[in-house]
């Protein structure tokens, strides 16, 4: 039989106001590993005893109010990183990495940027050029490496509605994509991609766009990359739409895939 596993993420913009949501989603589906961005609580505030009610553990580096990141699983993380660099740069908590039966994860919330013009948007590019040279650091160290979580670039066009009206939006920018693209050009694919090849399959739908879910105006910013031949491990992929329509969601939704380890034999 063969060895899977199932891995998924979710940015949960806040994740205390949004754990009856994980929880459930945890119970439903009961995947090996969740990966969570936007927590927005401190490390001594997260609540670690809701993910353990329901039989997970969980990893954490957060800051009061703004990012944070978490990795809930099904068994303890090894080799676990909080940071991929060692200098003021990396003080946001936007990384953290660990190692679930040998599959290396590394969970980003990538800067928004907030617009072209701004200094964020410049931090934003240059904090993608410095993970790009951390995976480089470490891709022959992992046979399987995984990076996932909020990208906050969509890929192409087919990844945005009214893809000609974001051309200057920081999360479709030309920059923004080449950034992200110089980064899987190291060797990862995007799995989601390797099962679904039309657009219109979105992750994230603004709050702030009207009624944004039930006119098909969203974003696919949510990724799950695999470094080179593991890739081809992914045997299935899907985007969990109902959760975005509950009761108080998140504006993203969750994202989860499923992969086989070995061939069976």
């Amino acid at each position: 039989m063969a060895e899977t596993i199932t891995l998924a993420t979710y940015n949960a913009n806040s994740v205390r106001a949004r754990l009856p949501l994980i929880q459930k989603w945890l119970e439903e589906y009961e995947p090996d590993v969740l990966c969570l961005q936007e927590t927005k609580v401190r490390d001594e505030d997260f609540p670690s005893d809701g993910f353990r009610d329901v039989g997970y553990h969980v990893v954490f580096r957060g800051q009061k109010s703004y990012n944070g990141v978490a990795i809930a699983s099904k068994e303890e993380l090894q080799d676990v990183s909080r940071k991929f660099r060692d200098d003021e740069f990396d003080e946001q908590a936007r990384y953290l990495a660990g190692t679930f039966r040998g599959v290396r994860i590394v969970n980003t919330y990538v800067p928004q940027g907030r617009a072209i013009d701004s200094d964020k948007y410049q931090y934003k590019l240059k904090w993608l050029s410095y993970l790009k040279q951390h995976f480089a650091d470490i891709a022959d160290d992992w046979e399987r490496l995984v990076w996932m979580g909020d990208m906050n670039v969509a890929p192409d066009e087919r990844d945005v509605s009214d893809a000609d009206k974001k051309k200057k939006h920081v999360c479709f920018h030309k920059d923004a994509r080449k950034a992200l693209h110089d980064i899987m050009d190291l060797g990862f694919s995007d799995v989601f991609r390797k099962h679904v090849e039309e657009g219109e399959h979105y992750t994230f739908w603004d709050y702030r766009v009207p009624n944004a879910l039930k006119r098909g105006l969203g974003w696919r910013i949510d990724l799950i990359l695999a470094m080179g031949e593991f890739a081809d491990k992914c045997k299935s992929v899907k985007i969990h739409r109902k959760y975005r329509e509950m009761e108080k969601p998140s504006d993203h939704t969750f994202f989860c895939v499923h992969f086989e380890l070995n061939d069976g034999e």
